[in-house]
């Protein structure tokens, strides 16, 4: 029996209402295991100076700071800015925050490029809330790793907030739509929207695996713990066969 508490802390976008949730339900699963949250402030998603200034890291490290207060044993990032902003701003942040708490980090854009490592991708499918812009650069940044887009579905949307309004059977429709090309595994690449409770369903539709960002930080926070991820398996593939 795991008697040792682990608390992972979770760096959040101020105007994000699905990951608290969502990664609270996933670690219900585990008892030993519970999650605590930092906001800092992201209404926005463009390529506007103002909106990408919304990720400087003074803001998030501050952020990152409030949390090593709780003792946390790890730092996530549950946020998908290193898409549009460049991977390599991922990896500064992490080195950094470790630097400035003395704590291990990841984000969700790290652990998902990992898990596509691991898996072998080299097509996926990309389903996200934003505009044409933000995904056409997402798009770019994952062709520059020699992974294709095969099929990609978005919202048009750039107010961080209306993100998690985006409907369970918008998102399905979305998933779904990306998945009819094949690629080896569809992403929902955006931590405000409700995509991770739609992940077994779609799998067990399409048989194709889907990785939800909400779900890869989680993923690789327990993986670096050394958790066995097993008991959230029915959150999706990942948990189960991701090693």
């Amino acid at each position: 029996m795991q008697s040792k508490r682990l608390r992972l802390g979770i760096l959040t976008p101020s105007s994000n209402t699905a990951l608290e949730p969502i990664t609270s339900a996933m670690l219900s699963e585990l008892p030993h295991v519970s999650a605590h949250f930092a906001r800092f402030t992201v209404t926005e998603i463009t390529l506007s100076e103002r909106a990408t200034g919304q990720f400087d890291t003074s803001r998030i490290l501050a952020a990152a700071r409030q949390l090593a207060d709780a003792r946390v044993d790890v730092i996530g990032w549950s946020g998908t800015s290193a898409g549009w902003l460049g991977f390599e701003r991922d990896e500064a942040l992490c080195r950094q925050i470790t630097e400035a708490t003395g704590i291990p980090a990841t984000t969700s854009v790290l652990a998902l490029n990992e898990i596509f490592a691991k898996t072998a991708v080299r097509r996926f499918g990309l389903v996200s809330p934003y505009t044409d812009d933000v995904q056409q650069q997402i798009v770019r940044n994952y062709e520059r790793l020699g992974i294709e887009c095969v099929a990609e579905r978005h919202s048009g949307l750039q107010d961080n907030f209306s993100f998690a309004e985006v409907s369970d059977q918008q998102l399905m429709l979305m998933m779904r739509e990306a998945a009819f090309a094949r690629p080896d595994a569809v992403t929902t690449f955006c931590t405000n929207l409700h995509a991770a409770r739609l992940v077994r369903e779609f799998e067990a539709a399409t048989d194709i695996p889907a990785y939800d960002t909400v779900a890869t930080v989680v993923w690789k926070a327990l993986r670096m713990l050394g958790v066995d991820t097993e008991p959230l398996m029915h959150w999706g593939r990942l948990f189960m066969d991701v090693r």
